[in-house]
């Protein structure tokens, strides 16, 4: 993952976790994953931020834990939800993360902070933490034209779908839609894949 954006996200952490909780709740997102994922599955959440889909995973029967490159985040999300697990792990890599032991994995825009050249493999590595059926939320900002930092630093790469449909070697597409997230106003891409 970029080390500027996991850096901007270390140092901001409160005040992102306060953005992130003032913003309106994810329902299209929620909606989502209540259609598509394995109830009562055990769910990893790849790019946790401040924990809140952590916990309403937890709180509506996914069991689910929660990683994230940043050290800030994961102590916010600790804070918060004590009662549930946080680590700290990295795309492409997420080294500590099991692979295949998953039933449900979500990773919610995150993948546009990686540069286009580790996007494939980030890919792949979503789809081997999860078991045979399992089912991946993947969502990412859309970015128009060239890849760009924001005013804070953050790296937001712009790359066409197809390099990700086509690292998720394995899997069925169930769902790939161009949408509006109406938790942040932002334009994402959606992707649900089944595991075989």
């Amino acid at each position: 993952m970029d080390s500027k954006t996991i850096e901007t996200y270390t140092s901001g952490a409160a005040g992102y976790t306060t953005e992130w909780a003032n913003q309106p709740a994810p329902g299209d997102l929620y909606a989502r994953l209540t259609q598509y994922f394995r109830p009562r599955g055990t769910t990893v959440d790849v790019g946790c931020g401040s924990g809140r889909d952590v916990a309403w995973l937890n709180d509506h029967g996914y069991p689910a834990v929660g990683y994230d490159a940043s050290e800030g985040l994961i102590a916010q999300a600790a804070a918060e939800y004590p009662r549930y697990a946080f680590g700290l792990a990295t795309l492409p890599e997420l080294t500590g993360v099991p692979n295949a032991s998953f039933d449900n994995a979500l990773c919610e825009t995150v993948i546009m902070h990686l540069p286009v050249a580790q996007i494939d493999a980030a890919c792949r590595r979503l789809v081997e933490l999860l078991k045979p059926g399992g089912v991946l939320y993947l969502s990412w900002r859309v970015t128009a034209g060239d890849s760009a930092r924001d005013s804070a630093g953050r790296l937001y790469s712009a790359f066409d779908p197809v390099l990700v449909i086509g690292a998720l070697e394995g899997t069925t597409i169930a769902l790939d839609e161009d949408a509006v997230n109406r938790s942040s106003g932002k334009r994402v891409q959606r992707i649900v894949a089944i595991r075989a």
